[in-house]
């Protein structure tokens, strides 16, 4: 017989004995839905203290840098990446690093300090940002290729104008003129026409352009004369 042919009295003997029968497992779904909210919460907390903690020890590290103390920062750096691996903070801690290194001539221990920063990105902005750093330390490592490689593979983000100036300058240096014109008019493009490095990067592109066509002009002076 359907239930809704039951009148009222049976109705309700149907549920209650659905209920006593069911009792275990209604109790067990209970218990493991308030289990899962509390473990919820829980680890909230704990990702909130992980942030306070890890933002206490970034501002230690920002001291010892402004210290200039060496050794004090790359103690804290190491503390930050050992026990704040997946944190935003560890992260920019290590770029912060890198540009000391740089600032010392130090490229190698900048470009360790770098892709560590680029591997444990877990923001692609933040991971963009590295990793265009990380390519300029290879540039100046004369490691041009990889820098190259490094920037085709980079989240874009918001650095599309950025990343298309950097892969013209490895292109002018590995001599390709003409593709480093190409690259430096994308990231014009890319740019708003207030930007202020718009103009440093129209020269980039003029010169580029100019390195190519004063061979030909030069070429076509010589058969004129």
């Amino acid at each position: 017989m359907a239930f809704d042919q039951l009148d009222e009295h049976e109705q309700s003997e149907v549920v209650r004995k659905w209920v006593r029968d069911n009792a275990a497992s209604i109790l067990a779904g209970v218990v493991l839905g308030l289990l899962a909210i509390f473990g919820y919460f829980q680890w909230k907390s704990h990702q909130l203290r992980q942030q306070v903690v890890a933002a206490g020890e970034f501002q230690n590290f920002g001291a010892a840098v402004g210290a200039k103390n060496d050794e004090r920062s790359k103690a804290a750096l190491e503390l930050m990446q050992k026990e704040h691996a997946g944190s935003a903070y560890a992260v920019i801690a290590s770029m912060r690093w890198a540009e000391a290194a740089v600032a010392r001539k130090d490229l190698a221990a900048a470009e360790q300090s770098l892709q560590w920063a680029y591997d444990h990105a877990g923001d692609k902005a933040l991971k963009s940002l590295a990793g265009q750093n990380l390519a300029r330390v290879k540039l100046g490592a004369d490691k041009a290729a990889e820098a190259l490689a490094l920037l085709d593979s980079l989240p874009t983000e918001a650095y599309a104008a950025s990343i298309a100036e950097l892969r013209g300058d490895i292109l002018l240096v590995q001599g390709k003129r003409d593709e480093a014109r190409t690259a430096y008019q994308a990231s014009i493009d890319a740019l708003e026409p207030t930007a202020p490095n718009r103009q440093t990067v129209e020269m980039k592109r003029d010169d580029a352009a100019g390195a190519i066509a004063a061979p030909a002009v030069a070429a076509a002076e010589k058969q004129s004369s």
